[in-house]
């Protein structure tokens, strides 16, 4: 809950140009405010590539597309792209948000783009269609041990986490809420990441968990390949703590069968953009969303239909009055939103 009206103002702000994002209404993405005295530089064009290494061995690529100078920062984004993708068929969402103010890491995935397995053949450009349940528990592996900077097993995501963890702590990154974004079955990923992130427990010097400021799944679905995000669903985080906005197109019934179980566990604070509770608007229909878009915790934002995963989370409409229901619009008003309740 927002505690001042002050942020609540700012808050019902942000949410409302959500919501004319929601009605296709003439919309841009939103852009983090220029610091004190000074005008942002445009990001730079070429994202910088870093090379990680997983617990298990897996030399895992990933992307970085920095802050743009002299912004202020709106978030830090860890952004999964789906099965079968890469950072390049998320590139253009990254690069939205990255103007949008955010500090963006997209990871080519184990098995995807230049994160290839030494264990499947490399003659196989492909080796997404090989990948099996246990590949994709160890993408989002975060456990062993209580010391999470000496944690025995660090999958793709915690690689991330870490290296943005590190470079904050040397100044080379500025600190700022940490969201996970995902599309397809990197939504599943991350929502199951979140939930590992979760279960650290605090020690003597402070928390060790607990870092994500909210979760945006793009076209989430029960099971892909065996990997369910039901156990993810089922735990805390998802349940009741962590803010979600659910992005789906009109006619994806799996994502909004998702945000339906999401919703009956918090059967005050969801809102569904298909049915807001707005002053004075339709709050008293039976299906109507028991919380307004500026005090929930749960969304969904459908957009319209035929697109999913990275086609959807890369959308860019040709219709310039659609373009305020794209994710590139919606993500920047969540984020905003859910780094002020931190």
């Amino acid at each position: 809950m927002i505690r001042s009206l002050v942020c609540r103002a700012s808050v019902g702000l942000a949410l409302a140009a959500m919501m004319s994002s929601v009605r296709l209404v003439n919309a841009q993405p939103a852009a983090g405010p220029p610091a004190a005295g000074s005008a942002a530089k445009p990001a730079q064009d070429t994202p910088e590539r870093v090379q990680l290494e997983t617990s298990d061995g897996v030399e895992v690529a990933a992307w970085h597309y920095p802050l743009p100078e002299n912004a202020a920062p709106l978030g830090t984004v860890i952004l999964l792209h789906d099965l079968g993708g890469s950072h390049r068929t998320v590139e253009p969402l990254a690069k939205s948000l990255q103007a949008a103010g955010c500090t963006v890491v997209a990871p080519d995935l184990r098995g995807h783009g230049q994160s290839l397995l030494k264990s499947l053949p490399a003659s196989d450009s492909d080796q997404a269609k090989m990948l099996k349940k246990p590949d994709f528990e160890m993408i989002a592996a975060s456990s062993g041990g209580r010391m999470r900077d000496q944690s025995g097993l660090r999958g793709d995501v915690e690689c991330v986490r870490n290296w943005i963890h590190q470079q904050v702590a040397d100044g080379r990154l500025a600190e700022a809420p940490l969201f996970v974004v995902g599309s397809g079955l990197g939504a599943s990923l991350a929502a199951s990441w979140t939930t590992a992130d979760s279960l650290w427990p605090d020690i003597a010097s402070g928390p060790q968990g607990r870092e994500v400021a909210g979760l945006v799944m793009i076209s989430p679905a029960f099971a892909i390949k065996g990997y369910s995000l039901g156990p993810s669903l089922a735990g805390d985080a998802l349940k009741r703590s962590v803010p979600v906005l659910v992005i789906a197109a009109a006619d994806d019934r799996d994502a909004i069968k998702v945000f339906d179980q999401m919703k009956r566990q918090r059967p005050r604070e969801w809102f569904d953009g298909r049915h807001p509770n707005t002053a004075g608007g339709d709050a008293d229909k039976k299906d109507a969303s028991p919380a307004t878009a500026a005090d929930a915790t749960l969304l969904l934002l459908v957009s319209p239909p035929g697109r999913r995963g990275d086609a959807l989370a890369s959308l860019r409409s040709t219709d310039q009055r659609a373009r305020g229901g794209d994710p590139a619009a919606l993500i920047p008003g969540f984020i905003r939103v859910a780094g002020s309740r931190q």
